[in-house]
């Protein structure tokens, strides 16, 4: 079992990413709140790993916290639920938006990631309750503080290819309450009209 890599990020193509581990190259499938907050090309990185062994392929699954691949061996469990699922799952709610769900039972948050449809959001509920009672949820949703609200978003448009100064001047054109992943595409906005 393959727990944890440290490499150098040769690569970043959403959701996967090349990382040479002493001149071994290995694809990993990260979440895009891992993707997010990835150096910069060139840079050393470490992930926490999962290893699906199926018949016809070996799959690497890279997450940027504990808590992250927890969740993903969590949503593994769920019958219906595969890695791609559960991937994309942790791509379209922040782990604390996942409890915050699970525990106000809303289906309708779930259903709006793409591959989550009614039946399979009730699935998840009653399967996650309580799983994740050491995440804060509701009142704490406001998540990180803006310096790190910023970071994110500014982390992610440089991944995309702009540069610091870029990032920085967009994530300022931003709200203060913004959600991560609407920041990146607002910023996005605001670069495509500069």
């Amino acid at each position: 079992m393959i727990g944890r890599i440290t490499g150098i990020l040769l690569e970043k193509n959403p959701p996967q990413l090349l990382l040479d581990v002493q001149g071994v190259g290995y694809e990993v499938d990260v979440p895009m709140s891992t993707f997010y907050n990835l150096p910069a090309l060139n840079e050393r990185v470490v992930l926490h790993t999962q290893l699906i062994v199926r018949e016809d392929a070996h799959l690497l699954f890279g997450f940027g916290s504990l808590d992250e691949r927890t969740a993903f061996r969590q949503l593994l469990k769920i019958s219906g639920v595969g890695p791609k699922l559960a991937l994309s799952v942790l791509s379209g709610l922040s782990l604390v938006d996942l409890a915050d769900a699970v525990a106000r039972k809303e289906t309708g948050r779930l259903t709006k990631i793409p591959g989550v449809g009614k039946k399979t959001a009730e699935r998840l509920l009653l399967e996650l309750e309580g799983k994740f009672a050491a995440l804060p949820v509701s009142g704490n949703t406001a998540g990180a503080d803006a310096a790190q609200l910023d970071s994110d978003i500014t982390n992610a448009l440089q991944a995309l290819g702009y540069s610091a100064k870029e990032a920085d001047w967009a994530a300022k054109q931003l709200p203060a309450d913004i959600s991560v992943s609407d920041g990146i595409r607002q910023a996005l906005k605001y670069l495509s009209k500069a």
